[in-house]
């Protein structure tokens, strides 16, 4: 069985809104964390916002750039109720009966299914018992407003993991969740 992994980057009061912040305090230590990240993943998961910015980003980079190759060739399912096309490789559209969906996919998949950003989708994740880790990068900022991870929802059942600072102020938390 496949375990749905969340990782976000998130400022000190919750903001992961349009992370461009943390360009300043990228280091070789999260660059390798992200890229093991990665090659662990069998699939990625992913909101329809993001899907669309990712879907023109990792494309343009070619298949010479390592990361782009990994990212192009993984399966990748979207979850929205308005996309009606998906043309980055590999792409599938889910858009009805999305938890029954979702748990059939974590099924299928052996490794782990990767979720990057998409806020809406990792709330409805977490409502439901279908996320199985959240990797947070938490980046030494307060931003004060822009959208918030955890929003007013509560989270009951995380146990972190493992806690490690990652360099330029940065700490990774890790947390497992507990089943409802």
């Amino acid at each position: 069985m496949g375990r749905i992994v969340i990782s976000e980057f998130l400022s000190l009061d919750g903001v992961m809104d349009t992370p461009s912040w943390t360009a300043p305090y990228w280091n070789d230590t999260i660059a390798a964390f992200k890229a093991s990240e990665t090659q662990t993943t069998e699939a990625l998961l992913q909101g329809r916002v993001t899907y669309d910015g990712m879907a023109v980003a990792w494309p343009e980079r070619g298949d010479d750039d390592p990361g782009a190759a990994l990212m192009n060739s993984l399966p990748k399912y979207v979850v929205s109720t308005t996309l009606t096309h998906a043309p980055w490789n590999n792409s599938t559209i889910i858009r009805d009966n999305v938890e029954q969906e979702l748990r059939d996919l974590k099924a299928r998949h052996a490794g782990d299914i990767l979720v990057y950003g998409s806020g809406e989708l990792s709330r409805f994740l977490l409502a439901r018992g279908l996320a199985d880790q959240l990797n947070l990068l938490v980046y030494p900022v307060v931003l004060g407003q822009g959208k918030r991870f955890f929003g007013d929802q509560e989270v009951p059942g995380l146990t972190l993991t493992e806690s490690r600072p990652m360099g330029s102020g940065v700490v990774l938390l890790q947390y497992g969740t507990a089943r409802p």
